[in-house]
């Protein structure tokens, strides 16, 4: 077998060489690799080994049989080593031959051999056999690889390395024991294999790994070779093994490396001394856009598209961040680090561009802001602020940066300093927890006050405190103030300053639910008086102005601690705190009424107002909210306004029960017509001279369901106050024309009906209509019909009340004055005036018997209606003495109980004392 054409053999010059110096010896060259299974050797070795003309095959496997040991041995022996074995070899004239093998190692232990020479010992020398026998034990029993003969399947001798790694103690614990029992059970029928195969002397089986297992039962991995062989004159096979554990291991660990270098992330470059690269990694493919075939073998500064000398790198500190150039020419952003190796150098590239490109958009974001972003080291001090938190706190960014976060000084709402440990950032760092929209105000850097709306979150929380934080703030100084603008008109009166509705119950409700509170609160609740007629006749422009001079009186008069507001209108309501002495509250209403009625002087007027003043006293433990009690107060001036004006009134329950009577009456008022609970009654007004009933008056009842029967003196003015008496007034004129006209015709009586009309019924356009429907929808005569007005309606609006009754009296209604005597009506108005009729008001009528006095002013007031032409009525007559009186006095006509009360007409002429004129 030749290798001549292996690049992996020797050079053909140290063949030659051999082969020129060996023949001037009885020898020849020849090599075998590590495997065995290639050879090649010089002329003559056939004769030297006692085999002259065999083929090559039998030839080669000889030599490899004969140099097996010294191919182990020299295999882990150091470089340029020379090793030699000598071998007996049988000649063919059944003579012995010593030839001894020299030998040294070529190429590394995988890939190489062995190269050498061979050369005759001596011949049919029995001593010299002998030292060749023994030199050969010896070599068997030193060798580092452990060698087992084995014969009919049983070990026949081991030599100190196989008993080492067998683990055994000595020899005899292997010797004599089948081979099997030091396989793992899986090897045993290939290990059966490989021997059958070893037919001839010689023949040698190719190199297996095989697993053995100790006599401790631990597994070894070893690499074997078996040789053909013959043990004291019978054939054997000697087993040379190597054990392979560790250079698998190391194997296994290369291999974990190299697949480590193929997957990471980052560039892994090697190069040589001189900078030229010898690897290059998937990673380094990816990041620079070229494959290894197209980097190794080129200097790494041309493959990285920068100057890079590595020992240069290395002597500087071994790391940097480098621009480099993709294979496109796309620039890239490298951190390099370089570590030397006995052929050169490592360079490890991570790409950071996408990293620094990022970076790089951040922090242009962060410039862009409009809200202050700084970011706060572990330390408490600044490392960096944006454009924005410059301009915001007025301070340069590098006076900024390197200060310490908690020099500033921060004040929450209430004004209050913060101590530095509990400043967003401060706790943020010490806590890890987020500070968010936190309200603090601060000073700028030109001494002016900002606030700020603050925000404190830490960088990275997983990490162990103290964290850095990015402090982020927008200046919401503006905003604040706006939102202090509309929260306080929100809570005042616009037209006064005064705290409005809303702030006053939001105040009072606080004060009333004050904890421990150990003293009453006052609720003062004013109405101005006579402030209609101001605004009204002198316009809203001075009406407003009273009102500011109001406000500010009410302002100068109240203390500190006192809230002073307004509901709207002129209604102003005063909270103190602390009244417990209600004589105190007393007196200081009289202060306030007294501030109150000095002239106000408007666009040169002088103007004069009071107030009606309604008193709640609070005491602790009250649980009324605070609208319950600003309701008490407006029932208590409710009261002082109907006592008179400018008087002043503290409140009971009593009151807020009339109140809520009011209030029940108001409201089933307003369905009252139509759930038919109002209804007429009917009163006689009889002729003093026939005594027979000449007409009677309707009235007004109403049958409440809850309350019964509610008096007119109740709900007429209720009606009047509303406005609700246009409606039940026609309701009332409607039903006494028809009730009336319908009693007529069913009696056949001339009977004339007296309806009253208020003064809101004078102002309603559609009155004569209504009148007028109502006589043509009964054929009731219109003199059959009489209205009735009060004085004092008539002497409010004279002129207005003229025109509606002269067109009442052009329809043939007949008109009556009544409670004549109460006003102040002229005997000119009443000349003007369409009457019919004049009533005499009951109060005279009442007080006739106690002075002679009221017998002359009634006289006077028969005579002026007789005067005038009027049928003259007295009212209230209820005893036979007052009608005597009357009599006498020359009244035409009489009404009261003592003729009969208000009853329903069916009944009147049952409950009547008189009779009633029929018709003709």
């Amino acid at each position: 077998m030749d290798w001549r054409d292996d690049p992996g053999g020797f050079a053909m010059s140290d063949r030659e060489l051999l082969g020129s110096t060996w023949s001037l010896s009885e020898g020849t060259w020849w090599s075998s690799s590590f495997t065995g299974d290639r050879a090649s050797w010089g002329a003559g070795l056939d004769v030297l080994l006692g085999m002259p003309e065999a083929d090559e095959d039998r030839l080669c496997a000889r030599l490899v049989e004969l140099v097996t040991p010294l191919l182990e041995s020299i295999r882990v022996a150091p470089d340029k080593q020379i090793d030699e074995l000598e071998r007996p070899c049988e000649m063919p004239d059944g003579q012995r031959r010593v030839v001894r093998f020299r030998a040294r190692r070529f190429g590394d232990p995988r890939t190489g051999g062995l190269v050498g020479i061979a050369t005759a010992v001596g011949s049919g020398d029995e001593q010299a056999l002998a030292d060749v026998t023994d030199r050969y034990r010896l070599l068997v029993e030193l060798s580092p690889n452990a060698i087992c003969v084995h014969q009919d399947g049983v070990a026949a001798y081991v030599n100190p390395a196989a008993v080492r790694m067998l683990n055994a103690g000595s020899a005899a614990q292997i010797v004599g024991r089948p081979i099997s029992d030091f396989l793992a059970e899986s090897e045993v029928p290939a290990a059966r294999k490989r021997i059958a195969s070893l037919s001839e002397p010689g023949a040698t089986s190719g190199r297996v790994q095989i697993m053995l297992r100790c006599l401790d039962g631990r597994p070894v991995l070893v690499e074997a070779v078996s040789v053909r062989t013959t043990w004291r004159g019978r054939p054997a096979f000697q087993v040379i093994m190597r054990d392979v554990t560790a250079e698998r291991a190391a194997e296994a660990a290369l291999r974990y490396q190299a697949a480590l270098v193929a997957h990471v992330s980052n560039a892994i470059i090697a190069t040589t001394r001189s900078g030229v690269v010898t690897s290059w990694n998937t990673a380094a493919e990816a990041i620079y856009g070229r494959s290894a075939e197209q980097a190794v073998g080129w200097p790494v500064s041309d493959v990285v598209g920068a100057p890079l000398d590595p020992a240069a790198l290395l002597a500087a500190g071994g790391a940097t961040e480098a621009r480099h150039l993709r294979a496109d020419g796309s620039a890239l952003t490298i951190r390099l680090s370089v570590s030397q190796m006995d052929s050169g150098f490592v360079l490890v590239c991570a790409d950071e561009t996408a990293l620094r490109r990022a970076q790089q958009h951040y922090a242009t974001v962060v410039d862009a802001l409009d809200e202050g972003v700084v970011v706060v080291g572990t330390t408490g001090l600044i490392e960096s602020a944006n454009p924005a938190a410059s301009q915001i706190l007025g301070v340069d960014e590098t006076n900024l940066v390197g200060s310490p976060a908690a020099a500033w000084s921060l004040f929450d709402e209430a004004g209050g300093r913060l101590p530095p440990h509990t400043h967003p950032s401060t706790q943020s760092r010490r806590t890890g927890k987020a500070q968010n929209a936190r309200l603090v105000r601060t000073a700028r850097g030109d001494g002016r006050s900002v606030w700020l709306s603050l925000t404190s979150r830490t960088l990275n929380s997983d990490e162990d405190p103290p964290h850095p934080v990015v402090l982020s703030f927008t200046d919401v100084t503006e905003s604040r103030a706006i939102r202090e603008q509309l929260e306080w008109e929100a809570t005042h009166d616009p037209l006064t300053g005064l705290a409005n509705r809303t702030l006053l119950l939001r105040r009072l409700n606080a004060a009333l639910h004050t904890r421990h509170r150990s003293s009453s609160i006052g609720v003062l609740f004013l109405d101005l008086d006579n402030f209609k007629i101001i605004n009204d006749s002198l316009g809203h422009g001075v009406g407003d102005e009273v009102l500011r001079v109001v406000a500010e009186r009410l302002r100068q008069v109240t203390r500190h601690h006192e809230l002073v507001g307004r509901l709207g209108g002129d209604e102003f309501v005063i909270v103190s705190p602390d009244e417990n002495e209600p004589r105190k509250v007393q007196l200081f209403t009289e202060q306030l009424r007294r501030c109150l009625i000095d002239p106000i002087e408007v666009d040169g007027r002088q103007l004069h107002i009071d107030a009606s003043i309604g008193i709640v006293l609070s005491p602790p433990h009250d649980t009324r909210r605070a609208s319950d009690v600003l309701r008490d107060a407006d029932v208590a001036m409710y009261q002082a306004k109907k006592l008179g004006r400018g008087r002043c009134v503290v409140f009971d329950v009593r009151m807020r029960t009339r109140v809520q009577r009011y209030l029940h009456l108001e409201q089933d008022l307003r369905h009252a017509v139509a759930r038919k609970q109002l209804w007429v009654a009917y009163q006689p007004i009889v002729d003093l001279h026939t005594h027979a009933i000449a007409a009677v008056e309707g009235l007004l009842r109403w049958r409440h369901p809850v309350y019964g029967t509610i008096s007119p003196t109740e709900f007429i003015p209720l009606a009047e106050e509303t406005d609700l008496i246009k409606e039940i007034g026609l309701h009332a004129l409607h039903s006494a024309i028809r009730d009336l006209a319908a009693y007529r015709t069913r009696r056949r009586l001339d009977l004339q009906v007296k309806a009253n009309l208020s003064a809101r019924q004078l102002d309603d356009p559609h009155l004569l209509a209504a009148v007028r429907a109502a006589l043509h929808e009964t054929d009731l005569p219109a003199a059959a019909l009489c209205l009735e007005i009060t004085e004092s309606t008539l002497m409010q609006e004279p002129a207005a009340a003229r025109e509606v009754l002269n067109g009442l009296r052009q329809m043939g209604v007949k008109l009556a004055i009544d409670d004549f005597g109460t006003g102040y009506s002229s005997l000119a108005q009443l000349h003007d005036l369409p009457l019919n009729t004049l009533k005499i008001d009951r109060s005279f009528i009442a007080g006739l018997g106690g002075s002679s006095d009221t017998e002359t002013l009634i006289a006077s007031i028969v005579a002026l209606g007789h005067a005038l032409d009027l049928t003259v009525v007295a009212e209230g007559i209820e005893t036979a003495e007052q009608l005597d009186t009357i009599q006498r006095l020359g009244c035409d006509h009489g009404q009261g109980f003592y003729f009969g009360k208000p009853v329903p007409i069916d009944e009147l002429l049952e409950t009547s004392s008189v009779g009633v004129g029929v018709q003709e």
